[in-house]
């Protein structure tokens, strides 16, 4: 982190926390009408929440469609909103890498919990060089666990409404059970083609879920770049398993996916853009795809018809 993220982040804290020593304790306040207020640093948390708390939660998400969570730098209104809310849930696992040392430091002021922290080290996934990687919410399982986890926090907070919580959290996961059946359309891609060309390192959790080969051409942060090898190699990869479509990432720059069309196109192959996916950002709010199971859906289908290079019946 350069000096001016430091700053940057400590002048929050140092915000936050004057913020925090001049406000009431609103945690005595669950047992009353207003609805808990429930602040998810990405829509991948806080649209399931807002599922699972019905009337018992107003949910706020800090980061919308598009934006990048690994490079967010947290505004002065995000401090206020980070104070003004009840309970507060995050990925963790680095995933805001500029945002977890404030996110960390009011753990002693109210709820906070990294879903991330729900997980044991033996499920999480790391690259060749130990990073973990943060994107769980691609294994259903694991993101089932971490809401689960997000649901006990909030049953802490508010006892009263464990029983509608736990009840809500049930129909959830028979919707989880129904988008795994669903998510088995993968397994109509030839095996030799099953090899998923991306933005960035964002699907080794559904890569492992659907046996898939996953090739991000930047690491598992977009802060790292790929460099010229990192796009001969993948460009090397496509012409050997002869993948029909590469694709981008809605909250990536597409420079080096079209980098890989373009010299693929060079050596005599055929590469196309397979479509758009949702990595560290999900749809529009209102929108399927603005649901992580409309999202989750929408991945599959999409990486399922290009790779298969024919149109989706099931739907």
């Amino acid at each position: 982190m350069n000096n001016w993220k430091k700053i940057s982040v400590f002048f929050a804290m140092f915000v936050l926390f004057l913020a925090a020593c001049g406000s009431s304790n609103k945690s005595s306040e669950a047992g009353s009408e207003e609805p808990i207020h429930v602040l998810a640093t990405i829509a991948q948390i806080g649209e399931p929440l807002s599922v699972i708390g019905g009337e018992h939660v107003k949910v706020e998400t800090l980061m919308g469609p598009s934006v990048d969570p690994h490079l967010y730098n947290p505004t002065n209104s995000d401090i206020n909103k980070v104070n003004e809310a009840d309970v507060v849930f995050y990925n963790g696992l680095y995933l805001e890498a500029q945002m977890e040392e404030m996110l960390e430091s009011i753990a002693s002021e109210k709820p906070v919990l990294a879903l991330g922290d729900a997980l044991s080290k033996d499920q999480l996934l790391e690259d060749e060089e130990g990073a973990t990687d943060p994107h769980i919410w691609f294994d259903i399982d694991l993101w089932e666990q971490g809401l689960e986890a997000a649901v006990a926090k909030l049953k802490e907070y508010a006892p009263e409404y464990a029983d509608d919580f736990d009840a809500n959290m049930e129909k959830y996961s028979v919707q989880l059970e129904e988008l795994r059946e669903e998510a088995e359309l993968l397994q109509e891609i030839p095996k030799e083609q099953r090899v998923l060309v991306t933005a960035h390192d964002a699907f080794g959790y559904f890569g492992n879920s659907h046996n898939m080969e996953v090739v991000g051409l930047q690491g598992l942060s977009t802060e790292s770049e790929a460099g010229v090898s990192d796009i001969n190699d993948t460009i090397a990869l496509i012409e050997e398993y002869q993948v029909p479509a590469i694709f981008v990432e809605s909250s990536v720059n597409q420079d080096t996916i079209n980098a890989v069309v373009e010299g693929t196109k060079n050596n005599g192959a055929d590469v196309s853009i397979g479509g758009e996916l949702y990595s560290d950002a999900m749809g529009e709010e209102g929108t399927e795809e603005g649901t992580y199971i409309g999202m989750y859906k929408y991945n599959v289908n999409t990486i399922h018809d290009a790779l298969t290079g024919g149109g989706n019946d099931s739907e």
